[in-house]
């Protein structure tokens, strides 16, 4: 089930409509106050909301969703038709899982709708990964630091999961950008340094084991 929160009518039926004729099931709601009731009675499977709305806008819905433990793993992709610097680092940096600039075609809003349902349902592996207290579950996509549970992005979920499945590599930001938003997603390598500052900070006291490689990019370094 896909969820698309946006207050023109026109946009929101086009939308659902060609998400159904893409084999999703697809519910479109006007505003904030709609969307949270159906949120409550059914979860859906991805979010398609738009910044620019009545009442409470679509950051601040981001912000909803990504606080409530009940909605903070629920993937969500950001449109706008401001498509700024600013307005795309903010979504990110608020816990979206990616983002679409006005005007946008619908064939590639569906096409971003996959990759991103695709990195949020990732093979079955068959074992934990971690060091010194972290702990990721694959499996579970839950993530354990000394024991206590820490709420990723689907971003920063991917990005440490690379990181400790290849310790000591390093990754420029142009095979992050590659390997975690996938080929199909053009951005700027500021998106991966936005994410980066966000899961260190998440990190805590492990945080410091993601160095910088000036000029470079980002390794993990964990001490045998």
């Amino acid at each position: 089930m896909i969820y698309c929160v946006e207050d023109e009518d026109s946009i929101r039926n086009l939308m659902t409509y060609a998400l159904e004729a893409s084999g999703f099931t697809a519910k479109g709601f006007p505003d904030s106050v709609e969307f949270f009731k159906a949120v409550a009675e059914k979860k859906p499977d991805l979010v398609l909301l738009d910044i620019m709305l009545p009442g409470k806008d679509g950051l601040e819905i981001l912000r909803s969703l990504r606080s409530d433990p009940a909605t903070a793993k629920i993937p969500v992709i950001m449109a706008s038709a401001r498509g700024t610097e600013f307005d795309k680092v903010t979504g990110l940096d608020l816990g979206a899982d990616d983002y679409l600039a006005k005007p946008f075609g619908m064939m590639e809003m569906v096409s971003r709708i996959r990759a991103v349902l695709r990195r949020a349902t990732p093979a079955t592996v068959a074992a934990t990964l971690g060091f010194d207290g972290l702990c990721m579950d694959p499996n579970a996509h839950t993530l354990t630091l000394d024991g206590a549970s820490v709420v990723l992005t689907l971003k920063e979920f991917a990005l440490l999961r690379l990181f400790l499945e290849n310790p000591g590599q390093v990754f420029t930001r142009e095979q992050l950008l590659e390997q975690v938003w996938e080929t199909s997603y053009v951005g700027e390598t500021r998106t991966v340094d936005v994410h980066m500052g966000t899961l260190r900070t998440k990190l805590g006291r492990w945080g410091s084991h993601v160095r910088t490689v000036r000029g470079v990019g980002y390794r993990l370094e964990v001490q045998p």
